[in-house]
């Protein structure tokens, strides 16, 4: 590393991520565009007015439909430390409607799917999160959801693995067959 890369990677290493992991490593290569994006990916994921699990719910939603193994793996401990039931988290893998989610929890799911499915929301979706959380809280998810993506793709384009020893849930894109 350049002096640069060594001071962004200080910099990330001494704060709540602990450590380098993920699409940082890809990023690093370019010292500011590294910077500029854990600064974003740190407002993202402990800066918003959303709670952890309602994050976690859209992070995961986001990964499984990117199909990003490193980011379904990562986000999915997190999303069983910030308390989502595995019923719930074995529907998001399996891309189909959770059973017993929380009003908060479904709202926060269908503007996920629609957003990664239809690159938009309907209406009623946007309406139903505007009316509970609010303006703020519905730009920061429609941001969460973007950077996510950009994560994912990171992610998938530079083939980051997954640690020793974890299988994937699902293989990378470009590892399918092709149709």
């Amino acid at each position: 590393m350049d002096a640069a890369q060594r001071a962004v990677y200080e910099k990330i290493v001494s704060g709540p991520r602990g450590k380098i992991q993920g699409p940082l490593r890809a990023v690093l290569h370019n010292a500011e565009l590294a910077d500029r994006w854990q600064a974003l990916g740190a407002l993202l994921r402990y800066g918003t007015s959303l709670p952890p699990r309602l994050s976690e719910i859209a992070i995961l939603v986001t990964g499984r439909a990117c199909r990003s193994p490193f980011e379904w793996y990562a986000h999915r401990l997190e999303g069983e430390k910030a308390g989502i039931e595995p019923l719930i988290i074995d529907a998001l893998l399996a891309q189909t409607k959770p059973p017993g989610m929380s009003d908060d929890d479904a709202r926060v799911w269908r503007y996920a799917v629609e957003l990664n499915r239809d690159k938009s929301v309907s209406d009623a979706t946007y309406a139903a999160v505007l009316q509970r959380f609010g303006e703020r809280t519905v730009v920061e998810l429609t941001a969460l959801i973007g950077y996510y993506t950009m994560v994912a793709m990171t992610l998938n384009c530079h083939e980051i693995p997954l640690p020793e020893g974890v299988q994937p849930a699902f293989p990378l894109p470009q590892h399918e067959a092709l149709r």
